[in-house]
């Protein structure tokens, strides 16, 4: 049985009563079309119910869905002939962070992305989706071999939030992300970031100081998860779904906010369910992002870059002294 989210129940319920209806329609002398046309209807409109009136806590656990499209995926669909690196030459390689260098329609990009991984071993062996120090490090490598031969980055970003560990606060987690903040400010080509999953705290933001950063329509991207929200506030990570409504998890309110610069539309249902069509629209709108920021001088793209994360909450401030 397919992973089901609790208000997806109902559309679940109705698929297997078209699916049933079909196979019984294959025996001889047996029309079930109308019947089947009719349900087909009711599920359509059903979905585009569902989905259009989420709350901010079902849209977080639709961003946890495990059946969306992973990094890895949006990598495979957008980028061709993907070259990996690995390591951060200080200690290892941080299998969670995706790096390397291919072609995005021609232009040669380097990308960069958070892998959760889908088998239990593939997760265990990503963490998963919380990088590591190196990952970071790794990550910050990329990009300044980027900044110095003009090769535009492209990040994926799909992660509860940066380990918190022992072991990798002894190895400079906070300083690792700390230095990837400062520093891309300075990468002098241009970088688009896309939340497709998560996006949780300075785990998030670690690579995501870009020139445009796109949220995913059913993704979530906030300086805390609901679940720790919740802990810290109420002692009780179960009031998880009361943490997510005041915290406002939508794009639209990032968006509203300034935090973000866009929002990639999804095929109705989401990306989970029409995964082909998800990759296509996130690649197009990379594409189009590219497009326009290849034709800012470096100075002016480096200042805008600086500016527009200078201003956040500016405005937010600004209004309420009003």
């Amino acid at each position: 049985m397919e992973y089901t989210l609790e208000f997806e129940k109902p559309v679940f319920e109705l698929e297997n009563q078209i699916r049933e209806l079909k196979q019984a329609s294959e025996r001889p002398n047996i029309d079930l079309s109308a019947e089947i046309g009719a349900l087909q209807a009711k599920v359509d409109k059903l979905i585009v119910e569902i989905y259009q009136n989420l709350s901010p806590w079902e849209r977080t656990l639709l961003s946890r869905h495990p059946s969306r499209p992973h990094a890895i995926d949006y990598i495979e669909a957008c980028v061709t002939d993907f070259h990996e690196i690995h390591g951060d030459r200080r200690f290892s390689d941080d299998p969670c962070m995706v790096c390397g260098f291919g072609y995005l329609e021609g232009q040669r990009v380097a990308v960069i992305g958070i892998e959760k991984g889908r088998k239990t071993q593939d997760k265990i062996r990503n963490n998963f989706g919380m990088a590591q120090p190196e990952g970071y490090r790794k990550a910050l490598r990329l990009m300044e071999m980027a900044s110095q031969f003009g090769v535009p980055v492209l990040t994926f970003v799909d992660t509860p939030g940066a380990y918190p560990g022992i072991g990798a606060e002894e190895r400079g987690q906070a300083l690792a992300i700390a230095e990837n903040l400062e520093k891309m400010f300075g990468i002098k080509t241009p970088i688009v970031t896309v939340v497709i999953g998560e996006g949780g705290s300075g785990g998030a933001l670690g690579i995501a100081i870009a020139d445009r950063v796109l949220m995913m329509e059913f993704s979530v991207y906030s300086v805390i998860s609901p679940e720790s929200c919740a802990s810290i506030l109420w002692s009780d990570p179960k009031m998880a779904e009361t943490a997510a409504n005041a915290l406002q998890l939508s794009p639209n309110k990032a968006f509203e906010l300034k935090v973000i610069d866009g929002v990639v539309k999804e095929p109705v249902g989401g990306a989970h369910r029409y995964p082909a069509q998800a990759l296509g629209a996130v690649k197009e709108a990379v594409i189009r992002e590219f497009n326009i920021l290849k034709k800012i001088p470096t100075a002016k793209l480096l200042d805008e870059r600086f500016a527009k994360f200078r201003r956040m909450g500016n405005d937010t401030i600004t209004g309420a002294d009003a």
